[in-house]
């Protein structure tokens, strides 16, 4: 963060008793607190940052963003101090000019993220949201990171209800933005596919009519949207032919996978990319399709795709005692456990495929019928074994064994899974390991890869 006027940061935010004072750090942790800082009070499930704002300012903080009141004029009081931290971040944020664009969806948006950002580098100085800080708290955290050497961005915007991504996108300010698909996740707190649709739409909040919005052309939700759309659009996908970008020649069966981009403006373009899966092919048509919307090179585009690298449990390939081990655990919903299963299902293998599953989060009413499903597709892909955990996955197992899957075992123990891995698994095998992220299978993989 480069210092900034007091008064800047709180404009249209608050009064502040010291508008010419310099803030070069904001924190919302007090632990980290700075001489000269602001704090912010974040109330959290597990802690309310008003309880330690009296602390931080005696290590030093300048000022505190509070929510309850007070009697020391250091402390600015606000209604909620998440809407504060992201208008704050929005007025820091405006002090710079760089091209700015933001990522959102139920399913691939931190691959997404990470392809755009693949692409953004070969033009410029590019910030970007690590890991899972794509909330009401690390998105403004990475906001507060640009400065006048930022020369392009890409923040990922996530939700667990309606209302937060217009905050995120407000915050941000992006010219560009991209919805890669309309899914079921978090239809425990959003109640329908259609309030998921409009929660990802939010994302248009932050944007003029300038504005360009990156629409997956393969989802039925998204294109019944489009019309209401009120900035620019432009489209992608592998099967609706009159997208504005589509692929030919996908060959994802396999490391690498390689199509052709077909495009309405700008013609072919050979793309690599290390990882595999038709879910991949298109988080790459959108970050292709945003960023030469945008102004950027087309071939130079198209070729850092091939520089894109898994962040996180993210479809990460390990080979592990001769096994191939695919690690993409960071977080599951039915249609990304579907493209997952289908993925391992298309690699060539020697030996068996193995899919360690935990359960699903969030997906409200329809949890136990999804659950269900996903043994029913273990056995229709021709899986050879399906280990799990989680009491929602154990009702995939009568589903997987109907389906013709010959070893279908629940384990209430995950360090359990661990040992029948090895002692079932053998050189020449693969295996899939995909859950939600509070389902923590990388504490079975831990184990498992232990000599």
């Amino acid at each position: 963060m480069i210092a900034t006027k007091m008064s800047v940061l709180l404009e249209g935010i608050a009064e502040t008793a010291f508008p010419d004072m310099m803030v070069d750090m904001i924190t919302t942790d007090s632990r980290n607190v700075e001489p000269g800082c602001m704090y912010i009070a974040i109330i959290g499930e597990r802690f309310d940052g008003n309880d330690f704002a009296l602390e931080a300012l005696n290590k030093g903080a300048s000022v505190a963003i509070v929510s309850r009141h007070f009697e020391d004029d250091r402390c600015i009081e606000v209604a909620d101090t998440k809407d504060a931290y992201c208008a704050i971040a929005s007025n820091y944020r405006k002090q710079y000019q760089p091209i700015v664009v933001g990522v959102t969806g139920s399913v691939g948006k931190t691959t997404t993220k990470e392809m755009v950002a693949a692409i953004f580098s070969k033009f410029g100085n590019t910030l970007k949201n690590v890991g899972n800080r794509n909330n009401e708290i690390g998105l403004p955290e990475t906001v507060l990171k640009m400065d006048g050497n930022t020369e392009l961005a890409v923040f990922e915007m996530g939700m667990s209800g309606l209302g937060e991504i217009s905050r995120l996108s407000r915050c941000a300010v992006p010219v560009g933005g991209i919805i890669t698909c309309i899914g079921v996740s978090h239809l425990e707190s959003l109640g329908s596919r259609e309030n998921i649709l409009k929660a990802k739409l939010e994302i248009q909040d932050g944007m003029d009519e300038n504005g360009l919005l990156v629409l997956n052309g393969d989802d039925q939700y998204l294109m019944s949207a489009i019309n209401t759309v009120k900035c620019k659009t432009a489209t992608f996908a592998v099967d609706n032919k009159d997208a504005d970008v589509t692929a030919i020649d996908i060959s994802c069966k396999g490391l690498p996978s390689t199509f052709t981009i077909k495009d309405k403006k700008f013609g072919t373009q050979f793309v690599t990319i290390p990882c595999s899966g038709i879910h991949a092919v298109k988080d790459a048509l959108a970050a292709y399709t945003l960023a030469t919307r945008l102004g950027l090179d087309p071939r130079v585009s198209a070729a850092a795709l091939s520089e894109y690298a898994p962040s996180g449990m993210r479809q990460r390939f390990k080979s592990v005692r001769g096994i191939t081990v695919i690690e993409d655990c960071y977080n599951a919903n039915p249609d990304s456990m579907e493209a997952s299963l289908r993925m391992m299902a298309d690699l060539p293998c020697n030996g068996i495929k193995v899919a360690v599953l935990g359960d699903m989060l969030e997906l409200g009413d329809i949890s136990d019928d999804a659950h269900r499903s996903v043994g029913t597709l273990v056995g229709t892909l021709g899986i050879d074994m399906m280990l799990c955990c989680g009491e929602k996955m154990r009702l995939a197992i009568d589903t997987a064994k109907e389906a013709g899957v010959a070893c279908a075992c629940h384990f209430d123990n995950k360090m359990e899974i661990a040992d029948y891995l090895r002692r079932s698994t053998h050189s020449g095998d693969m295996i899939l390991f995909k859950a939600s992220r509070g389902m923590a299978l990388e504490e079975i993989m831990e184990e498992y890869y232990k000599d």
